[in-house]
């Protein structure tokens, strides 16, 4: 963990932004309102500190008049009005109440603000996102990103506070030691005024009530910071551990037809309990090192409450103060020895937070540096001509290894194309270099203008409608229901036009071949120019495969088809034939091969 000073510095670097927005005026004015409110709380206090000195002397002296006056109405004291505690209660109460309902919404719209920027920055067109969970699959990311999922989710939550389930975040902890400062300053002076001076060795010390606080504050915080200070890194922990987990259980729940299949169930049940035992191990770390602070804080806290009566009890009992006096020092002293070991009693939250802001932080900076090499690997261009082309192509795998270098090729419009290649001799990754999309290696891919749309073998679902799914990346209402229709007819797949509105988890109730054949259907839907397909059939049997394709070049004329497949499709036109060849030294080249339909 870092120091003290760049902490700060990145919980500055992610408030900040938000009230220099677009939302800048209500998010000051919310922040206003609510400080506003806090300071009146610290308003009251100073106000039942006086009352409290009046009520005890009215008990000291049997005046029931003002006891009742003190309690009900209100009274006029040597330091001025002073009204009744259930004036005081009721407006305490009403503050208390809207201080919190106002927090309450500025913790939600700060919170979808931040949301809405870090989607946005993570889900950019220069595709972090992608580079990110690469570098990470690969071992080769240079800063720690586990689970974005979860810092989205839970960590900008943490960051800001959730008032409804009690998490204390920036809010809280900045407006808390804001206001604690302010009660500082207000009750230090009412606490040196009222305990008057002590002759210790000879010496008169002023204000020693003051003097005692601030020793005994040091003290408990210097302790408590000496206990607490790993619980920093073992939160850090908790929160990756935890989303590892969960991780984990989305994953069986995604996969079940397949564990199902493989009779995975104790393997799968083990690997959630190694999981689950490095959550438990933490914890336990984590527990033994909150009993010792929890052991140090409630026995410093039970201390606090009867030492500032102990030390002014020698004046009481000297006749040198009244009971009212008494109860008010030892108020006002545990307003400033509260305020004093704002960090004791603070510590245990501020210890998850700072985990917190730590895992934002370099989940930020891994944004910023995968989008500050956006423009490594090979990158799209814009073409002259109506040709899609690879020149001077490097393309690497993420630890460097070579798999095409500085390769030309150039795919003219019209003319179908098909690429073979033995399995892992890097015909998806060329693949993924047409897309510009690549990371690794150097080179261009020059687009023509026009429509492009690549079908990876294993097709996305999104959530939602099967509309919505088969719509995907348009939006739901850009296809006409005629055309929808159709294009799911086409696909084999009519039987579900009548569930086009309903939500269900398609990529769990589909088949495997099911989903591609809807991938086919976005295809017909979005009759692009250029069509990239990556064994986007290879779980369609053969006959139907060759249907399917007749209905494409049927169905989209004007649209040229790159295939990737290991090997010719049954029944297919003649077409360009391209081979990714592995030479020994791993460095691969295309050649040209003759073409040969599969019978």
């Amino acid at each position: 963990m870092r120091g003290i000073i760049p902490f700060l510095k990145d919980a500055w670097y992610l408030a900040r932004p938000y009230y220099f927005s677009e939302h800048k005026w209500y998010a000051r004015g919310m922040l206003a309102l609510v400080l506003i409110l806090k300071l009146s709380l610290v308003g009251m206090s100073i106000v039942l500190n006086y009352w409290n000195g009046a009520f005890f002397d009215a008990i000291q002296d049997k005046d029931w008049r003002s006891f009742i006056d003190l309690l009900v109405y209100y009274k006029k004291t040597d330091h001025g009005f002073l009204p009744g505690f259930c004036e005081v209660a009721a407006v305490y109460i009403a503050i208390a109440v809207y201080r919190i309902y106002m927090v309450q919404g500025l913790q939600i719209s700060w919170r979808r603000w931040m949301t809405e920027r870090f989607l946005a920055d993570w889900l950019s067109p220069d595709r972090p996102y992608y580079r990110i969970a690469l570098r990470r699959a690969a071992g080769t990311a240079s800063i720690y990103t586990d689970n974005p999922d979860q810092r989205i989710a839970d960590d900008l939550r943490d960051f800001i506070g959730d008032g409804l389930l009690g998490t204390q975040g920036i809010l809280y902890f900045s407006i808390d030691l804001l206001s604690t400062i302010v009660s500082l300053f207000s009750f230090i002076t009412i606490l040196w005024t009222l305990s008057g001076p002590v002759t210790l060795l000879g010496i008169s010390i002023p204000g020693y009530m003051v003097w005692v606080a601030l020793i005994y504050s040091a003290v408990g915080t210097w302790l408590t910071h000496l206990v607490g200070r790993k619980l920093v890194p073992l939160n850090f922990a908790k929160q990756r551990v935890e989303a590892d987990f969960r991780f984990a259980l989305v994953r069986v729940r995604e996969n079940t037809e397949g564990i199902a299949l493989y009779g995975g169930e104790a393997e799968e049940r083990q690997t959630l309990l190694h999981r689950f035992a490095a959550l438990a191990a933490n914890w336990r770390d984590l527990m033994r090192r909150y009993k010792f602070l929890n052991a140090l804080t409630s026995g410093y806290s039970q201390v606090a409450s009867v030492f500032p009566i102990v030390v002014a009890a020698p004046r009481y009992f000297a006749g040198l103060v009244p009971l009212g006096v008494l109860t008010r020092t030892s108020g006002a002293f545990g307003e400033v020895q509260g305020a004093l070991s704002w960090v004791v009693d603070s510590y245990g939250g501020l210890a998850s937070w700072r985990a917190t802001v730590e895992r934002l932080s370099t989940f930020h900076r891994a944004i910023e540096a995968a989008r500050a090499h956006a423009f490594e690997g090979v990158h799209t261009e814009a073409a002259s001509g109506n040709a899609f082309a690879l020149h001077g192509a490097t393309i690497a795998l993420p630890d460097g290894q070579k798999l095409l270098e500085n390769a030309d090729l150039t795919l003219m419009p019209g003319r179908p194309v098909l690429v073979t290649g033995r399995s892992g001799a890097g015909k998806s990754t060329l693949f993924r270099a047409f897309a510009g999309i690549w990371p690794f290696g150097s080179g261009g891919v020059q687009r023509p203008r026009g429509t492009t749309l690549f079908l990876p073998q294993r097709p996305y679902i999104p959530l939602g409608t099967l509309r919505h799914v088969v719509a995907y990346p348009a939006a739901i209402g850009a296809y006409r229901d005629a055309a929808v229709h159709e294009a799911l007819t086409d696909a084999g797949l009519a039987h579900l036009i009548p569930r086009l509105d309903e939500e269900d988890n398609w990529s769990m109730r589909l088949s495997g071949g099911e989903q591609q054949r809807l991938a086919i259907a976005r295809a017909l839907l979005a009759k692009p120019d250029w069509l990239f397909m990556d064994e986007a059939m290879a779980n369609i049997d053969p006959q139907a495969e060759a249907e399917l394709l007749e209905t494409m070049r049927r169905k989209m004329p004007n649209t040229t088809l790159v295939a990737i497949e290991h090997r010719p499709p049954p029944g297919s036109l003649e077409q360009r034939h391209l081979i990714v060849e592995r030479a020994p030294d791993g460095v691969g080249r295309i050649v040209e091969a003759a073409w040969e339909p599969a019978q």
